[in-house]
């Protein structure tokens, strides 16, 4: 079920749409990441859609497995993580890949719908706040930490530290881009609208 999961994880979403439907290559584009929000960037709304969407699912998918193959001596967590690294390091993309961020959210979504609601509704307010996703998803990772030991799941609590601390890698130059005042703003929220107005 891992190797399922891995493999699941490891569809390159974003370089499959952007190669056969738009005829480009996100490894050249903006980023050069072939997640969700550098498809939103390069790509536009629908596609981003249409990716994230396929990210949530193969996280879900993947996690759902002991269920769907009727396996209870196994914690579902644990096959769905196969699903996060298959998509960060794809064995169809060179071992590239995107930030685990909607992956995980898929997870999230198939082990504790609460818990994936509440991730929602965290990294949207952020979003609105910062107008920036590399902040949202650093900093909803970082909340939900603390917000699943209400859960009383320590599984969930260990498994939230290590995606908050991988999440945070995978964005180290995000980070540099955030302290340096140049890192890419959404068209939308608060800060993209205060720097709209400020430039009229």
């Amino acid at each position: 079920m891992f190797i399922i999961a891995y493999l699941l994880g490891s569809i390159p979403s974003g370089s499959l749409i952007s190669k056969y439907f738009y005829h480009q290559d996100l490894h050249k584009e903006g980023s050069g990441n072939t997640g969700t929000t550098n498809t939103f960037r390069v790509l536009g709304t629908k596609a981003g859609i249409v990716v994230l969407i396929l990210d949530l699912l193969k996280g879900t998918l993947a996690t759902l497995q002991p269920l769907i193959f009727h396996v209870t001596t196994i914690n579902p967590l644990l096959i769905g993580l196969g699903a996060i690294i298959g998509h960060t390091f794809s064995i169809f993309d060179r071992f590239r890949g995107g930030k685990a961020v909607a992956t995980s959210a898929g997870l999230l979504l198939a082990y504790n719908p609460s818990f994936f609601t509440v991730a929602c509704i965290i990294f949207i307010t952020l979003m609105f706040l910062s107008s920036m996703v590399s902040v949202a998803s650093m900093g909803a990772a970082i909340l939900l930490v603390i917000i699943s030991f209400f859960y009383h799941d320590i599984l969930l609590t260990i498994v939230a530290v290590g995606l908050t601390l991988f999440i945070i890698y995978r964005h180290r130059t995000n980070i540099s881009r955030i302290l340096h005042g140049d890192e890419n703003l959404i068209p939308f929220g608060l800060i993209y609208w205060r720097k709209k107005k400020s430039s009229k």
